[in-house]
């Protein structure tokens, strides 16, 4: 299920938002200050929308917070914001705003505008031209002879094990749903369903062994890969 932050420090326009994108099937965490939004990033949101004028941290301040932490700096933001002018509109996407909406908010273009976001985060995942191989911690991936490595021995991987293994540790720290799992690596030749990924997941963690909490399940998201410091 696709998890969306909103922040927004009006109680009648949080649930407004909130009922509105609960009806179209998102998963919604809320808050009400930018110190909350910041505390509740945590939760890996795949999308923020996000008011500018609150209590303690404003949208932009928090903005440039988003944007300065590698963990979430790619996370599709939408401004929110009673004001009218191009000064704000500006500001906001220069700090790097997916998105901008003036209130009052309608929700059939809330909800375009997050599907449109939304839709260009899954298309840039796509396009992502990945490594030919990599090193994470103890395991070695070369993806043109599709041999893994877990401290220096061979382990062997059938084809889609490898192709999400290398995937995951591709992009570590990011949170992907098993149906970004799906998509990128069976595409939409072959109809497959969510099991198939947690089946998939559970036989490369037991070839992973002593390393297979390096994946961990993000209950009601999906997966990610810890990130190596």
């Amino acid at each position: 299920m696709i998890k969306i932050l909103l922040i927004d420090d009006e109680p009648d326009i949080l649930e407004f938002l909130r009922y509105n994108l609960e009806q179209e099937g998102y998963q919604v965490i809320t808050g009400t200050d930018g110190q909350q939004a910041l505390d509740k990033i945590s939760e890996n949101p795949d999308l923020i929308i996000l008011d500018i004028m609150m209590p303690k941290l404003d949208g932009f301040e928090v903005m440039e917070r988003i944007r300065a932490d590698k963990r979430y700096k790619d996370i599709p933001v939408i401004f929110l914001t009673a004001k009218a002018g191009e000064v704000h509109e500006i500001k906001g996407l220069e700090l790097g705003a997916s998105d901008y909406l003036q209130k009052p908010i309608s929700p059939k273009k809330l909800l375009a505008r997050v599907k449109a976001n939304l839709k260009k985060t899954e298309a840039g995942t796509k396009k992502q031209k990945l490594p030919d191989n990599l090193t994470f911690g103890p395991i070695e991936i070369d993806r043109k002879s599709f041999t893994v490595f877990v401290d220096g021995e061979q382990v062997y991987f059938p084809r889609k094990e490898f192709e999400i293994l290398f995937f995951l540790l591709a992009n570590p720290g990011r949170v992907f749903s098993r149906e970004m799992l799906l998509k990128e690596v069976w595409g939409n030749d072959i109809y497959v369903v969510d099991r198939t990924v947690d089946v998939h997941m559970r036989k490369i963690r037991e070839k992973l062994g002593k390393y297979s909490e390096l994946i961990e399940t993000i209950k009601g998201v999906g997966y990610k890969v810890k990130s190596v410091e």
